[in-house]
């Protein structure tokens, strides 16, 4: 029970960072566009990626759709990543690295819902 609990609370800390971050990249926030933008992304690609990053939030809340949503949602991190290490920004990867770890802790604890 406690543990279920504790998953609960994992989820809605990533699905609020999602929503935050996706509705930042939708929106096409100073901060995101600076960033994203030294990768060439321009502000449609950006809106994309931020609805992508928004429907994932999304996806986790439901129980069918909550291993999709966490794949896209680590997937968005892992691009991120990626991108941070072919600038060899380690600062950055370090940054991202916890997000992603969430999304694997989530996805090993299972929707708390799931047997319910």
């Amino acid at each position: 029970m406690i543990l279920r609990i504790i998953n609960s609370i994992l989820i809605l800390i990533a699905v609020f960072m999602g929503l935050k971050q996706g509705y930042a990249m939708f929106s096409g926030k100073h901060e995101m566009t600076e960033m994203f933008g030294k990768w060439g992304f321009n502000r449609v690609a950006l809106a994309i990626n931020g609805a992508f990053t928004i429907a994932a939030a999304l996806l986790i809340l439901f129980p069918k759709t909550f291993v999709w949503g966490n794949f896209l949602m680590a997937a968005g991190i892992l691009l991120i990543i990626c991108l941070h290490l072919m600038d060899k920004d380690l600062k950055g990867v370090l940054i991202e690295l916890p997000f992603l770890l969430l999304n694997l802790i989530i996805i090993y604890l299972q929707h708390p819902l799931k047997n319910v």
